[in-house]
């Protein structure tokens, strides 16, 4: 601190000298100026150079306040969001079963009715029973004493045991065991032990909202009609004077309960259709990379590291994918050919392979290979 007031202060001296001398003496001390900032950005650079310091460093740097603020506005709004994902889900099954399934009982045959009942049913249990694991189950921490972990390191943020796979969520301020990212959806990070639920709540979530549109396209065909014509007659309606009476019989008038029937279903087939679209991408993305065998930050981590070892000719092998078909087997926890009804058509709460501390390789997976490396 006093080594910068000293050299603020000889800055200060030289400028006020500038100012008094001639262009001579003045030349020179901009010199020696020159040469006093370059020795100050020197001792600079000497005392705070990184050489792995990049771009991305200063970028990160500049918006941790940015940063800071949304994980904590993140944190707080955690519960909002929850409540909204509860509240609407609610709001399309009473639509469904007020609107959608009296006309299903009266136009369709008995066969197509007990589809329509089956399959609605057993979609909505998926649905209810994954989300409400992937909120409440624990995505996985790494213990906080190191004696129990051998070949770690040590996260920089809450110094503590980082096995490999294992990253920090600045939101819940805490490392999370094969963590994938922090779902505001959830309030709760998506990571070794939720990440089935998580990816299994989407995927029937998708196929739940696609169902409800084509279902209800036609009522939704005719509700928007309605409505439109509901617009028309209002417009059209003469204006009539209290004094003055109707030569032909008024225009028929819509009663609140049908107007409240065509804006429900209008509006069940709008956020269906555009929740299927949504979440429907967002459910390709993760199984694309639970195909590959690897989360939403090892995304980024192998690509960096793909890149690098591509410039030396080397090819990068990722050392958690043991292939499309055993990866996904993994994933889902399928050990035999009956666990794809009893562990992913049906709920089931069964654990995921390995305890996210240490990756060895699991009895599904059919080809042996190499030892897994850490990342």
């Amino acid at each position: 601190m006093r080594s910068r007031q000293r050299m603020f202060a000889a800055v200060m001296r030289l400028l006020l000298k500038c100012l008094r001398l001639g262009r001579r003496r003045r030349f020179k001390l901009l010199r020696q100026a020159e040469q006093l900032w370059h020795y100050g950005h020197l001792c600079l650079r000497s005392l705070l150079y990184n050489s792995f310091t990049n771009g991305d460093v200063v970028l990160d740097s500049l918006f941790e306040p940015v940063y800071w603020l949304v994980d904590h506005v993140t944190r707080w709004f955690g519960v909002v969001f929850v409540a909204l994902v509860i509240g609407l889900t609610s709001s399309i099954v009473a639509i469904v079963y007020i609107c959608l399934l009296p006309l299903i009982l009266q136009t369709y045959t008995p066969a197509w009715i007990c589809w329509h009942l089956a399959y609605g049913h057993w979609n909505l249990v998926m649905i209810v029973f994954h989300y409400y694991m992937a909120i409440t189950t624990s995505p996985g921490y790494p213990p906080q004493a190191k004696d129990d972990l051998t070949g770690v390191s040590i996260c920089r943020k809450c110094i503590a045991p980082k096995p490999a796979r294992t990253h920090h969520c600045s939101i819940c301020n805490r490392c999370v065991l094969k963590m994938d990212h922090h779902c505001p959806w959830l309030n709760n990070c998506v990571g070794h032990y939720n990440h089935r639920y998580f990816f299994s709540f989407c995927l029937f979530m998708t196929m739940g909202c696609i169902y409800c549109s084509i279902s209800g396209w036609e009522m939704f065909r005719d509700a928007y009609a309605a409505i439109e014509r509901m617009k028309l007659l209002e417009k059209e309606r003469p204006q009539v004077a209290a004094n003055q009476t109707y030569y032909q019989t008024p225009p028929p008038t819509f009663s609140f309960h049908q107007r409240a029937f065509h804006k429900s279903v209008v509006y069940l087939w709008v956020l269906c259709s555009s929740v299927a679209l949504a979440l429907g991408a967002l459910t390709l993305w993760h199984a694309a990379l639970i195909t590959r065998g690897e989360t939403s930050i090892e995304r980024h981590i192998n690509k960096k590291e793909r890149q690098r070892l591509q410039k030396k000719g080397k090819v990068f092998r990722n050392p958690y994918s043991y292939g499309g078909w055993d990866n996904w087997k993994v994933f889902l926890g399928v050990d035999v050919p009956r666990h794809w009804l009893t562990r992913v058509l049906l709920p089931s709460p069964h654990l995921p392979h390995g305890t996210g501390l240490s990756w060895d390789l699991p009895p599904c997976v059919t080809k042996q290979r190499a030892p897994l490396l850490a990342i």
